[in-house]
């Protein structure tokens, strides 16, 4: 079975040093720190069986943290296990039209990245608009986070309604990837999901254990082909998010959907 995590970072030293990110370090005990080399993303990939992992760049007020060359320079080194997710400036968004257009048809990355909390602004902010009509004509996601943050900033940016439908309503054609469940706003996630056929979700920075007993009675009925793994890695690894999959009551042909299935028809992985 083709297991793809939709939420890894390959940390960089700039982006581990980030004080915004100590509350998660705090509530997982990690103390990573330096530039990791890529074989202990690739080796926590192969404990828990993961086929293809797709590493977001990331981008912020700051600048960047995670380059959209350094993912695809990573990429390179391991074609058959890697694949891409760009992040840009969209504080300037023809800079970062531009530059998305550049990550798509020369650095070979196949969607978008955007935190709307790392900026303060929720996903239908005018400046994110020129990105996602981008996304519309290079057949690419967007991937965006929802429901409350880790780091100790706002959570309003992840409110699914009213933002997210917004984006939802004014984009029919953008395929829109909601991670992080959507906790507080479970419900509110989900409803989106249902209506809206460019609308997902992925499981990333959660272990499948603790997700929401509405969330899996969706993954069994009819959101089975609307749900992704991922993991937010280095916060959680695979191994760790996958406890429980067994106790969630998918079906075989759910289990391969939410494990490979979704993400290969979203993200036009091909074969993967």
């Amino acid at each position: 079975m083709t297991l793809v995590d939709v939420w890894m970072q390959h940390p960089t030293a700039r982006f581990l040093a980030q004080p915004m990110f100590e509350s998660l370090r705090r509530w997982t005990g990690q103390s990573l720190a330096g530039d990791l080399p890529l074989a202990a993303t690739l080796g926590a990939m192969n404990a828990a069986g993961v086929t293809l992992g797709l590493l977001a760049a990331w981008h912020g007020p700051q600048g960047e943290l995670i380059g959209n060359d350094e993912v695809a320079a990573w990429i390179r080194q391991e074609p058959a296990r890697l694949r891409g997710l760009a992040a840009v400036d969209v504080a300037r968004p023809m800079d970062a039209v531009r530059e998305l257009r550049r990550c798509v048809k020369s650095l070979g990355l196949v969607g978008l990245r955007i935190v709307p909390w790392l900026w303060g602004w929720p996903p239908d902010d005018r400046r994110y608009y020129p990105l996602y009509a981008e996304c519309v004509e290079l057949d690419v996601p967007v991937g965006l986070q929802v429901g409350h943050t880790g780091p100790l900033r706002s959570s309003e940016p992840g409110r699914p309604i009213p933002y997210l439908e917004h984006v939802a309503l004014e984009f029919p054609e953008l395929r829109i990837v909601a991670g992080h469940v959507g906790v507080p706003w479970t419900q509110e996630m989900l409803s989106l999901a249902t209506r809206f056929p460019n609308v997902y979700v992925d499981t990333s920075a959660w272990k499948l254990s603790r997700l929401p007993a509405d969330f899996v009675a969706f993954m069994r009925g009819h959101g089975a082909r609307k749900v992704m793994f991922g993991t937010n890695y280095p916060m959680l690894s695979a191994a760790q998010c996958l406890e429980g999959l067994g106790d969630l009551g998918l079906d075989a042909e759910a289990t391969g959907l939410f494990l490979g299935g979704n993400a290969i028809r979203v993200f036009r992985l091909g074969a993967a």
